[in-house]
């Protein structure tokens, strides 16, 4: 599939459960286009691989919790929670039918994850979040200042990017900054892709 490239150990269970999540994209993105990709392939590596590219920083960052924001087709949400089964993941997105898809496979594929149709400023739950991550979701100073309310002291932004622009960075609104940028390498996909990890200063820096 891809995944040991990545570092990324999968059980049977797990690669089933993702190759039944890739069958009801396609079925569902004919009907309702969830997503540009219509290949099957393409999905595989566009969509699948390129969101278990950031599972090894998601366990390397020790989040237990994670915001899936502007989930979409559940990218990456959905299959962090199949690649981490530990890991408690909440996917939020404005449009009906797409909510409607990630409930639809959290059912058939037995998933315990919450699904919300919502824009994540109006989301309200009784828990933060020790990671909120995004996938092509806006910019980053708009994704900070929408969902910095859902994240747990200490906790970090996860955004899934192409090449970082420079003056979007800096757009980055006070205290927030980001704190690592790590080049993803993903199988099939020929594309420039990094994961920024944003934080506010750690305690005791200035």
């Amino acid at each position: 599939m891809g995944a040991a490239a990545l570092g990324v150990g999968l059980d049977a269970r797990q690669e089933t459960q993702l190759l039944g999540y890739l069958d009801l994209l396609d079925k569902w993105n004919a009907v309702y286009n969830l997503s540009a990709v219509r290949e099957r392939q393409k999905m595989l590596t566009h969509h699948v691989l390129d969101s278990l590219a950031i599972v090894p920083l998601i366990r390397r960052l020790g989040s237990r919790t994670l915001l899936d924001v502007g989930s979409g087709a559940g990218l990456p949400g959905l299959v962090l929670a199949i690649a981490i089964p530990e890991l408690a993941v909440t996917l939020v997105d404005a449009v009906q039918k797409k909510t409607a898809f990630l409930t639809q496979v959290k059912g058939e594929l037995g998933l315990s994850v919450r699904v919300n149709h919502a824009r994540v400023e109006a989301l309200t739950v009784d828990e933060n979040y020790d990671c909120i991550a995004s996938r092509a979701f806006s910019s980053l100073s708009d994704l900070v200042r929408l969902a910095a309310a859902q994240i747990r002291p200490g906790g970090v932004f996860v955004a899934m990017k192409g090449a970082p622009s420079a003056a979007e960075i800096a757009g980055l609104p006070a205290p927030w900054q980001v704190r690592e940028t790590l080049a993803l390498t993903v199988p099939g996909l020929h594309a420039a892709r990094c994961a920024l990890v944003i934080g506010k200063p750690e305690t005791g820096t200035s």
